[in-house]
């Protein structure tokens, strides 16, 4: 088949990219990477056309090339591609050089034994050095751009496997001072030698000059892949983040070079950080990070090599460049940076923050460099949250938090004003400006109160909450503070007590400085309410939480009182929790009484059988046990329903579970009698089942819906009786039926399951036409034969015979539907087929290998299923 035209192939990018996984899975996905290799040939196709193919293979990998072979022949027929194109201008070259390198990375075929790898790296190297490659690789004005794509190329490879361009560290090293282009050489040499540096370091061996200009990666004529087989081919993170990973340090202290090793490394380092002037922001950020994670923990490498740079970004307005700063502090401290550094970095953090036209992602960048700046000296435990010790109240009185701050820079500015809290509680600042605390208090007075506010937004609510667990987390060990925020909270919930669940979330959160306190306050607020009004389902939800065994006789009021008012479902299963709560909290006299009355007094059966058990269970198990018995399931996990709460085996009772197939299903013979086509089905039990029902669905709409299929009981060893599947097609074609079966087990279970689809044949259709009276079968047939034409169809079909002749095959396949017989060399067929076409066949003149069959049908549709059918009917005998 030729190559597809423009419009054939925008259809089916098109229908691709609607759904991949679904076009793959459909009859022209297994084609689709063959005709786009292909049509990249094809000289029919334009250049635009082309580039779109290219581009699907970029952002489709792994659906075009799933696995490593097929990955393998696509580089290798990608590179074919690329060494073919005429040495004009042309947009394919770069996209071609990305889909090879993409290809090989996605599929899992980069490595020694790849052809397709072994041309891809020497011809990238090429393009990247700007040696001449021939006419082939386009015009002079072409080849800046192919340089630095062949650099982003070898970049991705090294990056996918660590060590790779180690051998050509003296060729890029050699590249980067001649006209080409400097930021994607310079990256490329800073990740080759940071992932050189790892590698080495794992292996225990130096640097063995590969730094030196006369170093190759090539190795007898081959490309050198023994720094990646020595190193764990583990991906570097290659963004700037900080604090560096200790791991990471011990791993390149045990890298000791040679005096001319840590020279040449130094040299390359100073190399690199030369071209940092001519690099984009992004671009500048990426390669200090990488040069100083390389650096950091290698002996002998000072970090002073970095403090040009520093005096020049430490006054940046670039954010990545100001995130690449904080990353190199975290990895060299004050070896690199001097107190002075530290503090002038603080100050102009805090007064950017202060800024009144930052938008809300630059602010919040700010805001967390404060909170998680690296510090030279900290002080308190490794890991310990702290604000830095240079960062004042008075520098940060303009960054305190204000109810008219967006909530995600409220809650930010929230932290840093805890973190100020938790330092030394003297400092009031001689009453020049508010102290923190008297801010943060006046500010979840603030919160609450607009929380509190009657039909209020669900998000005032939602801030005052996360605010409050911001305030337990960082203050946990100040009750100077926790306590007015334990109070305002009640009063919170005695205003609405509509935030029960919000309280409820928070109670599971904070630790036990906030929680233990608030749930005594909570449970008060509670008791001390009415048990009639509207709020009664939250007062119980709340109860339901801080129940404890301190002041039951309080709680046990309440709860009496809210009995008469509990008419519902739902309120009786809130208040029945409150029971199951006292209960794990070791009960009481009390408790068994009010049980007694509820399993008289409620109106719902399951809440008084609720009440029954669990006064049984108060009645005979001791405190520990009825502990236990109350817990949840450790293996079993939890379920929404109470009416299974206690017992998970009842749950599973309840449940349908899915289950393997414990019959087999099959087709038997079929009998021919009735109005519809009728299947029988075989059934062999497994294992023994009871109540079985067998249930059938077709896709689409051939077939009307099949009815279920029943039996009481199955056994193996016993036969079992015959089932019987009426069909009504709406049209006469074959199908495939899903079948599902429930059914139960011997241990009660309900089960379902998923059964092989059973297949409806053709002949499985047919039916046969009335009798006609003795010796009016010629003339019945002819009847029929004409009556097919004009509005139906004809044909013949050549029908291949067995050895044993055509009476054998009419006999075991069409004796049923026979008008007229002249055996052994002449039939006259007639069928029916449901709903309402024919089917007529003439079987005349039977030669030794096979029979014409002349077909006629009033139902265009079945003339290519009779044609299958009979030149499968020799096969069949």
């Amino acid at each position: 088949m030729g190559p597809l035209s423009r419009e054939a192939w925008a259809q089916r990018l098109a229908a691709f990219r609607t759904s991949p996984s679904a076009f793959m899975a459909g009859p022209e996905g297994e084609d689709l990477g063959r005709d786009l290799l292909s049509d990249l040939r094809s000289e029919k196709l334009s250049e635009q056309t082309k580039v779109s193919l290219l581009v699907l293979s970029l952002e489709y990998p792994v659906q075009l090339w799933p696995d490593a072979p097929a990955a393998e022949v696509a580089a290798t027929s990608l590179l074919d591609t690329l060494v073919l194109l005429p040495p004009r201008l042309s947009a394919l070259r770069r996209l071609l050089l990305l889909a090879a390198t993409t290809a090989l990375v996605a599929g899992g075929a980069l490595g020694p034994t790849s052809g397709a790898s072994c041309r891809l790296l020497p011809l990238l190297l090429g393009l990247a050095s700007g040696s001449d490659l021939g006419p082939g690789f386009g015009p002079t004005s072409e080849q800046r751009s192919l340089q630095a794509t062949a650099c982003e190329c070898l970049r991705e490879l090294e990056s996918c496997k660590p060590g790779l361009l180690g051998g050509a560290l003296g060729v890029l090293r050699g590249l980067l001072g001649q006209a080409g282009p400097v930021q994607p050489l310079s990256l490329l040499l800073a990740l080759a030698l940071r992932n050189t540096l790892v590698v080495q370091s794992q292996a225990g061996a130096g640097l063995r000059g590969l730094l030196m200009a006369g170093a190759s990666p090539t190795r007898g004529g081959s490309w050198d892949w023994s720094l990646v087989e020595e190193g764990d081919a583990h991906l570097q993170p290659q963004a700037p983040s900080w604090p560096a990973a200790e791991e990471g340090e011990r791993g390149l202290a045990a890298l000791e070079p040679s005096p001319e090793e840590a020279r040449e490394l130094r040299a390359a380092v100073a190399q690199l950080l030369d071209t940092t002037y001519l690099l984009t922001p992004v671009a500048q950020a990426q390669l200090l990070w990488l040069l100083g994670w390389a650096l950091r923990g290698l002996q002998g490498q000072p970090p002073a090599l970095f403090k040009p740079q520093l005096v020049r970004l430490l006054g940046t307005a670039q954010l990545t460049l100001l995130h690449a700063v904080l990353a190199l502090k975290a990895a060299f401290g004050e070896a690199l940076f001097t107190a002075q550094d530290e503090a002038l970095l603080l100050r102009r953090l805090t007064l950017a923050a202060q800024h009144p036209a930052l938008p809300l992602p630059t602010h919040l960048f700010y805001l967390h460099c404060l909170l998680s700046f690296p510090e030279n000296w900290p002080l308190g435990l490794e890991g310990e949250e702290a604000a830095p010790l240079l960062l004042r109240p008075q520098l940060c009185h303009g960054l305190l938090p204000s109810l008219l701050h967006d909530p995600m820079a409220l809650l930010a500015r929230l932290h840093l004003l805890c973190l100020l809290c938790a330092e030394d509680e003297e400092e009031e600042e001689k009453g020049l400006v508010q102290s923190p605390r008297g801010s943060l208090e006046e500010l979840m007075a603030g919160l609450q109160q607009r929380a509190a506010l009657d039909q209020g937004p669900r998000a005032l609510a939602t801030l005052c909450f996360q605010a409050s667990y911001l305030v337990a987390r960082c203050l946990a060990g100040q009750p100077m503070v926790l306590t007015p925020l334990i109070h305002g909270l009640a009063q919170l919930y005695r205003a609405r007590p509509v935030l029960a669940p919000h309280f409820v979330d928070l109670l599971d959160q904070v630790g036990p400085e906030l929680g233990e306190p608030l749930r005594v306050l909570l449970r008060q607020e509670v008791v001390s309410r009415p048990g009639r009004d509207e709020a009664l389902r939250w007062h119980l939800q709340m109860l339901a939480k801080v129940a404890d065994g301190s002041a039951q006789s309080a709680t046990l009021s309440f709860l009496q009182a809210a009995a008469a008012h509990c008419t519902g479902w739902d309120l009786q299963q809130a208040l029945l929790r409150v029971c199951r709560a006292l209960l794990q909290a070791g009960g009481g006299d009390g408790l068994a009484d009010l049980l007694q009355a509820l399993a008289r007094q409620l109106e719902d059966p399951d809440g008084r059988d609720h009440a029954r058990l669990y006064y049984i269970l108060l009645a005979h198990l001791a405190g520990p046990k009825l502990g236990v018995a109350l817990a949840p399931s450790l293996t079993a996990p939890a379920l929404a329903s109470s009416l299974v709460a206690e017992n998970q085996g009842f749950a599973a009772a309840l449940m349908v579970q899915e289950a393997p197939a414990p019959i087999r299903l099959s087709v038997g013979s079929r009998e021919i009698k009735g109005p519809l086509p009728v299947l029988q089905l075989q059934v062999e039990a497994l294992e023994p089942i009871y109540s079985l029902e067998l249930r059938f669905r077709v896709e689409g709409q051939i077939y009307a819906p099949l009815e279920s299929v029943h039996m009481p009981c199955l056994c193996p060893g016993r036969p079992a009786r015959r089932l019987l599947l009426p069909l009504q097609p709406r049209r006469p074609a074959p199908a495939q039926l899903d079948v599902h079966a429930l059914y139960t087990t011997p241990s009660g279970l309900t089960c379902h399951a998923h059964l092989p689809p059973l297949t409806v044949n053709f002949s499985d259709l047919f039916l046969p036409f009335p009798h006609p009276p003795e010796g009016a079968g010629p003339g019945f047939f002819e009847e029929l034969w004409h009556s097919c034409l004009p509005e139906g169809a004809e044909s013949r079909v050549w029908c291949p015979l067995g050895p044993q002749g055509l009476k054998p095959l009419v006999s075991h396949h069409l004796e049923p539907f026979v008008v007229v017989a002249q055996p052994p060399t002449s039939y006259c067929v007639a069928i029916r087929l449901p709903p309402n076409s024919r089917l007529l066949l003439r079987l005349e003149a039977a030669q030794q290998d096979g029979v014409p069959v002349a077909l006629r049908t009033d139902d265009w549709a079945v003339l290519p299923l009779a044609g299958d059918y009979l030149r499968g009917l020799s096969a069949a005998v």
